[in-house]
């Protein structure tokens, strides 16, 4: 049995076995344990994203490698060269803007805007350096239900 260092006593290595036999992994054991190591795939990486925070507000898209972040002082928006890697549980996007890194993480999941009574099917966290900035997402194979904003 494959105990990842978690089992150091027959009673650890026997919890771990019913949990794992439960269908749930016991606390310490890493995503990537499962035996399942294919990328995320939700998203194709020809589809464009689309994306919406509030408090403070921003948002943007991304195409290709490029995601263009807008905020209500910057509408048109600011393009951002970023590289992409779907991992685990979604796809994530890395750049840099005036010296800061960016960092966007898109992950499947039922997300209010709060001010709408739309639901998209992705959240979206944005960290630009040391500053993190919450949100929704969709993209145009994957779109919000609800009326217009």
């Amino acid at each position: 049995m494959k105990t990842n260092g978690l089992a150091k006593s027959p009673l650890l290595a026997a919890c771990a076995g019913l949990l794992a036999s439960c269908g749930a992994e016991p606390a310490g054991v890493l995503p990537g344990d499962s035996g399942d190591t294919r990328p995320y795939a939700g998203v194709s990486e020809n589809e464009a994203i689309h994306l919406t925070g509030t408090e403070p507000f921003w948002g943007g898209d991304v195409v290709g490698g490029t995601f263009s972040y807008s905020t209500p002082e910057n509408i048109d928006g600011t393009p951002i060269a970023v590289s992409r890697f779907a991992g685990r549980g979604g796809v994530s996007f890395s750049g840099e803007l005036d010296g800061r890194s960016v960092d966007l993480a898109v992950t499947p999941g039922e997300c209010s805007d709060g001010m709408s009574d739309r639901t998209y099917p992705f959240v979206a966290t944005l960290k630009l350096g040391e500053e993190t900035r919450n949100g929704c997402a969709w993209t145009d194979a994957q779109m919000y239900e609800g009326g217009p904003a």
